[in-house]
């Protein structure tokens, strides 16, 4: 048996499942402190439309090559490749987006709605829609990382939304955005079992590009494009290929590997890869607060890690 044979067995699946999801979460936490900020001066519409439409525009060869794959796609399957774009690609990445550009990118107001609300869309549509059947263990340990993660965002300081500072109507977003992307993830683990992970990537960013391209043209935002400089494109190119085409990529990778309950407790190592990189690249010293839920965070996602979710009636995968 070659190694990634080995990598892919029915013992360690679960456990690469895992780690694929965690580092696709740090390249986005990645993204959220170093590059999209660079983009700050930029219409959101046109920066979600450049991020996949570029990204598609490297895929297409790749996704011609594997074009048989779409033959095995029934309406309902463009269904769910088509929320995917709309809500995952399309809403929710525009009102993250505008919403960090609305508190200047200071990462720890917004998130907290997307990561603490996020997987409770995500378990609910996976309960209902996959017939997951998480343990009663599993949701204590869920719990017990929503609480961490909230005290990484927070520290033991109450959140503070405020009119003046537009903070309200971030948090709106972010709400927006916590549905979007949780839902997303359920909806995606049901995709990625008809096609393989990177015909899912090659769709979901051909199918948001087409949408937001058509968001352009009916905004009339087409004449923005010139606002673009030269460091905003390289900055654009970097996300293509790190934490926009490649990141989704191994997201989906490791999608197929674990329950979607499970998939959307691990995204919360985003907040923990903010605060992180905040400290290194900013020097914003973490709290005795935040230290604790990073703790807190990283024990909560190993137990849950050896949890159990049930799939369906008599089938069960042990991460």
């Amino acid at each position: 048996m070659d190694f990634l044979s080995k990598l892919t067995s029915k013992q360690n699946a679960p456990r690469v499942g895992a780690l694929a999801v965690i580092f696709a979460a740090f390249l986005w936490g990645l993204d959220g402190v170093a590059l999209t900020p660079q983009l700050y001066t930029l219409d959101v519409v046109n920066v979600v439309f450049l991020e996949h439409a570029l990204a598609f525009l490297f895929m297409i060869p790749l996704l011609w090559i594997e074009i048989k794959e779409l033959r095995k796609l029934n309406r309902k399957d463009w269904l769910a490749f088509c929320w995917i774009a709309l809500f995952g690609g399309a809403i929710g990445t525009m009102a993250i987006t505008q919403a960090l550009f609305l508190v200047g990118f200071v990462p720890l107001s917004v998130p907290i709605l997307i990561q603490k609300l996020q997987p409770l869309f995500a378990i609910g549509l996976a309960v209902l829609l996959l017939g997951e059947k998480p343990t009663k263990k599993f949701y204590a340990y869920a719990g017990l990382a929503l609480l961490g993660s909230y005290l990484i965002t927070f520290g033991f300081a109450a959140p503070v939304i405020s009119l003046e500072n537009k903070t309200l109507l971030a948090a709106l977003l972010g709400l927006v955005a916590a549905f979007a992307f949780g839902t997303s993830t359920t909806v995606g683990r049901y995709a990625v079992e008809k096609v393989n992970y990177r015909v899912s990537t090659y769709l979901r960013f051909g199918l948001t590009a087409a949408i937001m391209g058509a968001l352009v043209l009916a905004l009339g935002k087409t004449g923005n494009f010139a606002a673009v400089t030269s460091f905003q494109w390289l900055i654009l190119f970097i996300i293509v290929f790190t934490t926009g085409g490649l990141a989704i990529g191994i997201y989906y990778y490791g999608l197929r590997f674990v329950p979607a309950a499970k998939a959307t407790l691990y995204e919360l190592a985003f907040p923990f890869t903010v605060i992180v990189l905040d400290w290194l690249l900013n020097g914003k010293v973490l709290s005795i607060g935040q230290l604790l839920g990073a703790a807190i965070l990283v024990y909560a996602i190993l137990k849950i890690n050896q949890s159990k979710v049930g799939l369906g009636p008599g089938e069960e995968i042990k991460a």
